[in-house]
């Protein structure tokens, strides 16, 4: 027997928060791998939206304490690797700056496994870019000095050349990982022969919604970091370019800068709501509550193949049952021909956008996107003489429609051809959740509010909803969220994705 051919390592760059800033070619990698090894400082949207199928590890450091030693994390990849996996290594900002991917790699080719390095944006350009402070300038900096302000364990002192770097002039300084150590390092660079007016800045959380930036004179940084409580991750950028901020800062002036909004979505549906909410300027927190897969209903496509009523109607409710439909459609008949004598009734704008990239438009809609209106609007304005309607639905839609149809005598067929259920989210996740808590949580569905209660504790549910705006799509979904004792801050006028978002936009333009 031939021994079981060896997979792959990417090491690959997550880039500095913003999942829209991962390289083209890193998210190839990951949207095609078997297994992915992610850190804390990752993007939960680049974790949640990834294929069910693909395996989770999470191996992140919080508050100096890693949920997995290095040792082990080495060990995990060799081992996954020997299995014939394609795996990925996702890394915060570039695996070759104070990533540890140089470790990593060495110790993946001291084990004969095939590894690639893709680099990401790193930390501190990224922190420069978004903080309005250029690393280098030609009247201000002509070069730039990475350091990390991190020791080693095994290390009692810093192998940083601080007083090297004190008497350096016309240049700039990024301190990584200082917090801890920000004021031995700037005694160090002071009495070093410093200038103790050398302008400063601290970056927290740069590149994110949540981004910080505190400024001040190098003799008061440290202090400054301690009045207004920095934490972790944050950089230090020392060096006269600090003073152009005032005319080159651009991010943190989005109306929804510093806003956390957590969206319940499901994840495969959710990608235009996460940018839309990030375009205008807010930090989105991917916790879908709910998520989808297909579901086989052989009764129900036989009873559809034997339809011979020519006044015959397909209800879409949503875009979920569109989106599934037409993928079984081919299995099941193979020609989209079939579908010329169906008219098309549907409710909601994700239905009809999702019935648009088939190139089909909707026969009816009722004037309100309910399925309880559509039920009352199609039994009393549809001729329904002699028709067969075949409705599409998910596990957990509710019946109104069939009832109404089989009142008015109309033969329904209920086909599913989907089912919803609650995924739980990667490890790592709920943590990094109750650390960094909403400011705003979007429900874009009942189920989406059902599955928050199924995912948490009453506890932890009513720990983040009494301190966040709560935004429902609509009167249904709010009828429930009030029903599992949330309180609705809006409510969207049109009932739909960009109505959510709109309510959101107005509610913080007052």
């Amino acid at each position: 027997m031939s021994a079981i051919a060896k997979g792959k390592v990417y090491l690959i760059g997550a880039g500095p928060g913003d999942p829209d800033l991962i390289s083209v070619k890193g998210y190839e990698r990951l949207q095609s791998c078997d297994a992915v090894v992610y850190d804390n400082l990752v993007p939960s949207e680049l974790i949640v939206t990834l294929a069910w199928n693909v395996k989770k590890y999470y191996v992140g450091k919080r508050a100096g304490n890693h949920a997995l030693p290095q040792a082990d994390i080495n060990k995990l990849m060799v081992r996954l690797a020997n299995e014939g996996k394609t795996v990925v290594r996702l890394k915060g900002g570039d695996p070759f700056v104070f990533g540890r991917g140089g470790e990593e790699a060495r110790y993946l080719r001291e084990n004969n496994i095939n590894v690639e390095i893709i680099p990401g944006i790193p930390a501190a350009v990224a922190v420069s870019a978004c903080s309005g402070i250029p690393g280098t300038d030609r009247e201000h900096a002509s070069f730039v000095v990475y350091a990390t302000g991190h020791k080693a364990k095994d290390k009692t002192t810093s192998d940083v050349p601080w007083d090297w770097i004190a008497l350096a002039k016309k240049g700039t300084i990024v301190i990584y990982m200082g917090v801890s150590e920000v004021e031995n390092i700037i005694d160090k660079l002071i009495n070093s022969g410093m200038s103790a007016d050398t302008p400063a800045a601290i970056v927290e959380h740069g590149a994110t919604a949540s981004q910080r930036t505190f400024t001040s004179p190098l003799r008061e940084l440290a202090k400054k970091a301690k009045t207004e409580k920095v934490k972790p991750p944050a950089l230090f950028i020392i060096g006269e370019v600090v003073n152009l901020r005032p005319y080159l800062q651009w991010f943190e002036n989005k109306l929804l800068f510093g806003k956390r909004i957590m969206v319940t979505r499901p994840a495969d549906q959710a990608q235009e709501m996460y940018k839309s909410l990030r375009e205008l300027g807010a930090e989105v927190l991917a916790y879908p509550t709910i998520a989808t897969e297909e579901y086989n209903d052989e009764n129900g496509w036989m009873a559809y193949k034997k339809i011979s009523s020519t006044n015959r109607w397909l209800i879409f409710t949503s875009e979920n049952g569109v989106r599934y439909f037409f993928k079984q459609l081919r299995k099941q008949i193979g020609d989209i021909r079939n579908l010329g004598g169906f008219k098309i009734a549907a409710i909601g704008y994700g239905t009809l956008r999702a019935l648009n990239k088939v190139n089909l438009k909707a026969d009816f809609i009722p004037s309100i996107a309910t399925t309880a209106d559509l039920a009352g609007e199609f039994t009393s304005k549809v001729q329904l003489d002699d028709a067969t309607v075949v409705r599409v639905r998910g596990n957990l839609a509710d019946d109104s429609i069939e009832k109404a149809l089989h009142e008015s005598g109309v033969e329904v067929i209920a086909l599913q051809v989907y089912r919803t259920f609650h995924p739980g989210w990667p490890e790592g996740l709920k943590e990094k959740l109750f650390e960094y808590p909403p400011d705003v949580i979007t429900f874009t569905s009942g189920s989406t509010a059902y599955g928050l209660k199924t995912t948490l504790s009453e506890d932890e549910v009513n720990e983040l909803a009494e301190r966040a705006m709560i935004v429902s799509i609509g009167p249904a979904t709010s009828k429930i969220i009030k029903s599992l004792g949330m309180q609705v801050t809006c409510e969207a006028t049109e009932h739909n994705v960009p109505g959510v978002i709109d309510a959101i936009r107005k509610y913080y333009k007052k």
